[in-house]
């Protein structure tokens, strides 16, 4: 059997310094399983061409998606391995740019009968409609780029003297900028492995919100696994991920973030690609299903 496991890594967005601490996790990983691994960094080649030939030079089993963000996690690295036929980890060119897409994911959220925040679309480079945030969202809300992730961009806006610097700061990562509700509560999310929803993570920061900050210091946050939940709420979130999974045409694995606000589960977002650092969210539900992180890893490689 091919041994051979390319890892991507960094690439070219403002999360890139996670990714390649997620890459050097999953390298370790994998070498321990007695995989042969090679770490690819897409920065690192002056031109697609290039960095396409090197993949295929290697000649591996398959390429271990480790990027977050931009053309690592939009579908269009996914549709310039497909053209190419290479073989890669995690979701396909289609399910991958809906994902990315916070404004389609909701609506697709939506048409399978799950609750969604209210939101309001900037766009342009514009000042918020402050009447129109006041009316529909309230506050406190939520800013946040269209497509970004690691909660890059994201501001929680507790009044409306906040809004307009909150809005500016998105805009340096997304022409499309969201005005969300925020949803007093708790924050859950659910792995789908294969075609199986993990355990249920409960999110709690020691202080604040679920920011960037929050979410990658260790000793932040509080994670609970399996989130206490009674058994039907359970069967209610991860039938509702399972659901957003199969619609999306997710593969081999995701994650699907919610807040709960004690009625109503409401749908924030889909990830295709979740990180795999030491406090990323689904090695810890798959250690509590019995997986340990290279067997999730294995189980990730097999269902690609």
């Amino acid at each position: 059997m091919n041994k051979k496991i390319i890892i991507l890594s960094g690439g070219f967005s403002e999360e890139k310094e996670v990714s390649k601490v997620t890459a050097g996790e999953i390298e370790k990983a994998l070498r321990s399983k007695g995989y042969e691994t090679y770490l690819i960094d897409p920065s690192e080649y002056s031109s697609w061409s290039l960095f396409v030939s090197e993949i295929m030079k290697i000649d591996a089993r398959i390429v271990f998606n480790g990027l977050h963000g931009a053309e690592g996690e939009n579908g269009a690295l996914q549709a310039l391995f497909d053209l190419h036929g290479i073989k890669y980890t995690g979701s396909g060119c289609r399910a991958s740019a809906l994902a990315m897409d916070k404004i389609i994911s909701a609506k697709l959220a939506e048409s399978l009968g799950i609750m969604v925040p209210e939101k309001i679309v900037v766009r342009n480079r514009k000042k918020p409609d402050l009447r129109q945030v006041h009316e529909k969202i309230g506050y406190p809300c939520i800013v946040k780029p269209n497509d970004s992730g690691s909660s890059v961009g994201i501001s929680f806006v507790p009044e409306e003297k906040d809004l307009k610097n909150a809005v500016k700061e998105a805009f340096n990562y997304s022409n499309l900028v969201l005005c969300e509700q925020f949803i007093p509560g708790r924050e859950l999310t659910v792995t789908i492995l294969g075609q199986k929803a993990l355990p249920v993570v409960e999110i709690i920061p020691r202080k604040g919100w679920y920011d960037y900050n929050n979410k990658y210091t260790s000793g932040n946050t509080v994670y609970k696994i399996p989130a206490p939940l009674p058994s039907e709420e359970t069967e209610i979130i991860q039938n509702s991920a399972s659901r957003i999974f199969e619609l999306f045409g997710c593969k081999a694995y995701a994650r699907v973030d919610f807040r709960f606000d004690g009625d109503n589960f409401y749908f924030l977002e889909l990830n295709t690609l979740p990180g795999m650092t030491p406090l990323s969210l689904t090695p810890m539900a798959a250690k509590a299903a019995g997986l340990d992180f290279a067997e999730l890893l294995e189980k990730i490689i097999f269902f690609s």
